[in-house]
């Protein structure tokens, strides 16, 4: 599988959804996950508890592709969990879709994982040279063998298995009769809890899952919190001190649903502020605003506003070119921009354009997107990113290149904007970006990860990040 065209872009590893109590788990899981298919499209699956055994059906693809009417069917059950994949930890076949279904002595269990381990290589190979056998290549494994070797009941043998990864979790796991859910001790990766009724519980990656479901949203997660909910409800207990949150930044600069709130801030209003932010730090003397479809046009909307420009449609993104199994070649690459994306050539023409979008990585495709307006007319053209420059690997789940890809690593600002051929080119600034969000957050930098930034990882990285 290829996703040639977003070869330039960002990827969030996956989403995970859960729900307890509901005589419809199967379909209403379903239901999350589509609703999350934005944090991945490689795979898709799904577990049910059904008088006390677990059943899980996964496939590849897109949520309607890896699961229809008649799986659903064969799942009756009132708890269950989902996931939906992006490949940055294994790859990209059916043994590593999850949920990942095991039994040991303290029983059987799910798990489903959105982050990524830095340490799982290093606890691998200690597990197998204590007799542990893998059946994937995905880091998630490394919890479950971890909680298999403790010998102990599920709650405290998952307790043991966190205290020993490190890295940026948000898990999910089914058992006969409870639903777990665990956050990282920093909190990099979003996760929240809803409730429908009195006595159903639901949590997922982002709130946006709820509104499809007609769930109440309750409350994000904590650091360093296992939720354990049963019968008689929600259970918290702490497994790790609570630390200081560094919550990934692009959830709000590109990655979460516009839906969705995130640490208490409207994920589109966010966006706004980043745009408003923008023009403050970086003004263009410019007749138009327009925004990279999706993430780049709630920042355009702000950035207009702030302005006084005008914004428009400027953009037309094809939604069914998103996948494709065609391996490319040279020529299709060079195509892909112009599958994805389609000019509004009147709207163009002639127009000084103020051309937001949400990052620049390699600088390839914002290239081809600059020469597209230009070929449609356009007579200057002003980008503005609302991320910093990306200058190092993310360690944490996101699927960036290696430095020596990364163009901001590798050229100045000055450099990239003659390199893509725009006329000017500005990056929001780290604490532009910060005051733009909001975050009411005492935590340094109010809560953010800014380590694809600046090179601060929060947490040791076992030969990651500068090591690539």
């Amino acid at each position: 599988m290829s996703f040639w065209f977003d070869e330039d872009g960002l990827n969030e590893e996956c989403g995970v959804f859960g729900i307890f109590n509901h005589p419809d788990a199967a379909e209403l899981t379903y239901y999350g996950m589509h609703a999350l298919q934005h944090r991945g499209q490689e795979s898709a699956g799904i577990c049910v508890s059904d008088e006390g055994v677990l059943n899980v059906r996964r496939g590849m693809g897109l949520v309607t592709e890896a699961l229809n009417k008649q799986t659903l069917e064969t799942l009756p059950g009132c708890h269950a969990i989902g996931h939906v994949r992006y490949t940055t930890a294994g790859a990209s076949i059916i043994t590593n879709a999850q949920p990942l279904r095991f039994r040991y002595t303290g029983g059987q269990v799910a798990i489903a994982h959105n982050g990524n381990l830095v340490n799982a290589q290093k606890l691998r190979g200690d597990l197998e040279r204590r007799g542990s056998i893998f059946q994937t290549d995905s880091d998630t494994e490394v919890i479950s063998h971890l909680m298999a070797q403790s010998g102990l009941s599920v709650e405290k043998a998952l307790q043991t298995a966190l205290v020993a990864i490190e890295g940026a979790y948000a898990l999910v796991l089914l058992t006969p009769d409870k639903l777990i859910v665990a956050q990282d001790p920093r909190g990099f990766r979003p996760l929240c809890l809803g409730q429908i009724g009195q006595n159903c519980w639901v949590v997922a990656s982002e709130s946006c899952a709820f509104n499809v479901i007609d769930a109440e949203f309750v409350r994000d997660l904590h650091q360093g919190e296992m939720l354990v909910i049963d019968e008689q409800g929600p259970h918290s207990t702490r497994f790790a001190p609570e630390l200081p949150r560094t919550l990934c930044s692009f959830e709000y600069i590109y990655f979460a649903r516009p839906d969705s709130d995130l640490g208490g801030v409207s994920v589109h209003l966010a966006r706004k502020q980043l745009g408003a932010k923008l023009f403050q730090e970086s003004p263009a003397e410019a007749d138009i605003v327009i925004g990279v479809p999706d993430s780049g046009l709630s920042t355009a909307i702000g950035y207009a506003e702030a302005s006084g420009l005008p914004y428009e449609v400027g953009m037309i993104k094809n939604r069914y070119v998103g996948r494709t199994f065609i391996q490319p070649n040279q020529m299709m690459r060079r195509q892909g921009v112009k599958m994805k994306l389609s000019v509004v050539r009147q709207v163009i023409k002639g127009k000084r354009v103020v051309l937001i979008d949400d990052s620049i990585v390699r600088g390839n495709t914002c290239g081809r997107i600059v020469r597209l307006l230009r070929e449609a007319g356009a007579k200057e053209i002003h980008m503005r990113i609302s991320a910093p420059p990306i200058r190092h690997s993310c360690v944490y789940g996101i699927d960036t290149p290696t430095r020596s890809e990364l163009i901001a690593a590798q050229h100045s600002v000055e450099e990239i904007s003659k390199e893509i051929d725009a006329d000017s080119l500005a990056f929001i600034s780290e604490q532009g970006m910060i005051e733009a969000i909001g975050r009411e957050d005492s935590a340094p930098n109010r809560g953010h990860c800014l380590a694809c930034f600046n090179g601060s990882y929060p947490t040791p990285t076992y030969g990651f990040g500068e090591l690539q």
